[in-house]
């Protein structure tokens, strides 16, 4: 006897769609397009109730699709939603890793961390340490764009990511010919600051030629095919010089970079 319900000839009628589902899956599909995104901009942007957005999200971050940042308000998606594929999903992964590191090592440094990617001729801050840090003059820095010439940030990337990239970096760069850049954009000046920084294995800015208030080190995060992005501490200049700054948080800076790029490497083969 055959199941109507199970039987191919009876045709199917479309059902209603779910509307909680259609909601969610709206939902994850904004924050993957934005890269990250705060739950009131998302509830303005798919004209949702704001509870709804909330509830919606709590249920997509049990499931292990989204998660939000440990220092903002803000949304990211995961591992899990990186097959909806756009470059925000290894931004997510960045995160996720350094988070807990983050959390880790600053009661240890007390400056303030960022994890910055490059993205169109400027480091981006993905996450940070700034709003907890009692030693930090900056606030709201998440989405900030730093200068690529001119921050550790950007020297660590210049330095250590591949040869080819590095040039179409530096071509766009004189492109855009922002005269504060151009000092730096030097043959012989930016030659120097290369080999230093891939001696020292970080990047220092020190002279007051970005934010001239504080100085900063940055540490490459390494993957297979090049700088995944980099871990950067901030400091007062006048509370503490470079040469102290190196020796005493230098090999700290290194550690979070390669454990966020150990975490990273293990996640991919699992």
């Amino acid at each position: 006897m055959t199941d109507p319900e199970n039987d191919p000839a009876k045709p199917r009628t479309k059902s209603e769609p779910v509307r909680a589902l259609t909601r969610g899956l709206a939902i994850l599909r904004h924050v993957n397009t934005a890269g990250e995104a705060r739950p009131g901009e998302i509830a303005r942007a798919l004209n949702l109730p704001r509870p709804t957005v909330y509830r919606l999200l709590e249920t997509l971050e049990e499931e292990g699709y989204v998660v939000f940042s440990g220092s903002a308000s803000l949304v990211r998606v995961t591992r899990l939603a990186a097959s909806l594929g756009d470059s925000s999903a290894l931004g997510s992964e960045l995160c996720q890793a350094a988070m807990p590191l983050f959390a880790d090592y600053s009661a240890r440094l007390v400056w303030p961390l960022d994890l910055t990617v490059y993205e169109n001729a400027a480091m981006v801050i993905q996450e940070t340490t700034h709003g907890r840090s009692p030693l930090s003059i900056d606030r709201a820095m998440i989405g900030y764009r730093l200068p690529v010439l001119r921050t550790s940030a950007g020297r660590a990337y210049l330095a250590f990511c591949p040869e080819e990239e590095r040039a179409l970096i530096v071509a766009h760069l004189h492109r855009l010919g922002d005269p504060a850049d151009l000092p730096f954009l030097d043959a012989g000046r930016l030659a120097r600051m290369i080999t230093e920084t891939r001696a020292r294995g970080v990047a220092l800015r020190e002279a007051g030629e970005f934010r001239p208030q504080t100085a900063s080190i940055a540490a490459p995060i390494l993957g297979p095919g090049g700088v995944l992005g980099c871990v950067s501490m901030i400091w007062i200049r006048t509370a503490m010089s470079a040469r102290k700054a190196l020796e005493s948080f230098g090999d700290p800076l290194r550690e979070i970079a390669d454990k966020i790029a150990a975490e990273l490497s293990e996640a991919s083969r699992s």
